[in-house]
């Protein structure tokens, strides 16, 4: 028995209107540098997750219950945020919507940075940076404490294709992703980008924080 014109039509229209609406649910970021992820957000924390549940926070416009993921965290140190610890962590429930998926068993330590909420919580999406902390090379762990905030004034650019170059004295080219094809290689892993004495910003090497001769280097 074949279907009407019209029903096929129909049938079309709601699979493609269906299939629209996953591609606009789906969830897409950016790479960003390490300094930069940590300029951008309202927390920086280490810690340890050691619970999990759903919980309804309020509701849409249409009165349904918006549920996220709870995450309950020990938090071991803070890097950057409000005076209070971080006791809880929200996400959204589905990666679609960019929801994190985290261990809970507390043996795994992770970088967490995210928005900032009340009450000693903050919310957490795919497009934040947030990483295990015992693979993190030692300067991203020694940048956390000082060197991120000091080129927090600095822009990070993307190399979008080769050649490429910065456009503004105060951004530093981070070319990763074009010459080693990967966003954790060198500059993510070992170099900050520093605001000097002329106001220009410079990549930055090493563990220990700049010396005051690197930091007064005027660009030629």
């Amino acid at each position: 028995m074949s279907l009407p014109i019209n029903g096929v039509l129909c049938t079309l229209t709601v699979l493609i209107l269906w299939r629209a609406e996953e591609l606009v649910e789906a969830c897409s970021c950016a790479p960003v540098h390490p300094q930069q992820a940590f300029c951008n957000a309202d927390v920086v924390i280490r810690a340890k997750v050691v619970g999990e549940k759903e919980v309804d926070t309020g509701n849409d416009i249409y009165g349904n219950p918006i549920k996220r993921i709870q995450y309950e965290v020990k938090q071991i140190k803070m890097f950057k945020g409000p005076d209070q610890d971080i006791e809880a962590i929200f996400t959204s429930p589905v990666s679609a919507m960019c929801g994190v998926t985290l261990d809970t068993s507390g043996k795994k330590e992770y970088l967490i940075s995210g928005k900032a909420e009340a009450g000693g919580k903050m919310h957490v999406t795919l497009c934040d940076y947030i990483t295990p902390w015992e693979p993190m090379s030692p300067t991203q762990k020694k940048s956390l404490t000082q060197r991120y905030q000091m080129g927090c004034d600095c822009k990070i650019v993307r190399c979008p294709s080769l050649p490429c170059a910065i456009s503004a004295p105060e951004e530093c080219l981070w070319t990763d992703l074009m010459i080693e094809k990967q966003v954790h290689g060198r500059q993510a892993n070992h170099y900050t980008c520093v605001k000097r004495a002329d106001g220009s910003c410079s990549w930055y090497r090493g563990v220990t924080p700049p010396k005051k001769e690197f930091l007064d280097i005027e660009d030629p």
